[in-house]
């Protein structure tokens, strides 16, 4: 199963950068998308399929605003929109979709976790939707497995941004955000035990990880980027994961496409 992310900064933009071209291209079996910044009437009958992925989309109540998709090759046996926060449901963060059969549970997710560079207001909001996603995480991976893709907006450890000394204070790279992930990963030794699939291919990659660049100065001709757009698998998905890809030969928006192939089918 060849599974892609890609943070699109505006469906429509996208579109006119190639995204869809490229994207029917690339013989993925699902693919999920963030910040989508558009509406159902936008969306139906223009960027609802990719080839013959169908596509399912939880919408922010803002428009131009925020906005997951998932696109599958196979039906899902149920599809969930939101994670049952009002708050955040209303911003349109969360798809999943079930593929169970009997003997597995099985889920794929598009997250899109907040920003909080715009101020702190925003960043007390990161920080709610990081207290309520990760229980959320940890009652999901009780029951079922799950590979969840998406912009976490955290760079992790620091190989995983290029400024890193300058950016400890910052969002995005704030030891708070960074100790939910390593809580998350249980890499402290305790806790959730999720894996960060890319870095499970790719332990030592520095300069080559990133996968978003600020629009400002020369950042992005500079490579001075972040890793930000991550899959999350169970233990046992993430140990049928045998390659990952980030796509940079064409820009469709300040994120590029991360794609990891695993070896099992929907």
């Amino acid at each position: 199963m060849r599974f892609i992310t890609a943070n699109l900064n505006g469906v429509r933009s996208a579109a006119t950068k190639g995204f869809f071209d490229w994207a029917p291209q690339q013989g993925a079996d699902a693919i999920g998308v963030q910040e989508i910044k558009a509406q159902a009437d936008v969306v139906a009958g223009q960027f609802d399929r990719i080839d013959a992925l169908q596509g399912h989309f939880h919408y922010a109540e803002k428009k131009g605003y925020s906005g997951v998709g998932l696109y599958t090759r196979e039906e899902p046996s149920e599809l969930l929109i939101g994670f049952g926060s009002p708050e955040f449901d209303a911003e349109g963060r969360w798809v999943e979709k079930r593929f169970d059969k009997p003997g597995r549970k099985l889920s794929l997710i598009s997250c899109y976790f907040p920003s909080g560079s715009s101020g702190e207001e925003r960043q007390q909001a990161k920080f709610r939707f990081l207290d309520l996603m990760h229980p959320h995480l940890m009652a999901l991976k009780a029951q079922r497995e799950f590979i969840l893709v998406g912009d976490i907006n955290i760079a992790h450890r620091e190989v995983d941004l290029k400024n890193w000394r300058s950016n400890q204070k910052n969002s995005g790279f704030l030891p708070e955000e960074r100790a939910w992930l390593t809580r998350l990963f249980g890499t402290d030794g305790e806790g959730g035990g999720l894996v960060d699939v890319y870095r499970q291919l790719e332990p030592d990659t520095t300069d080559t990880c990133y996968t978003w660049w600020s629009n400002r100065g020369q950042a992005y001709a500079n490579n001075v980027g972040w890793r930000l757009d991550y899959h999350f698998a169970t233990p046992q998905l993430a140990g049928l994961a045998r390659r990952a890809a980030i796509f940079k030969d064409q820009k469709f928006s300040d994120h590029a496409p991360l794609t990891i192939d695993y070896d099992f089918d929907l």
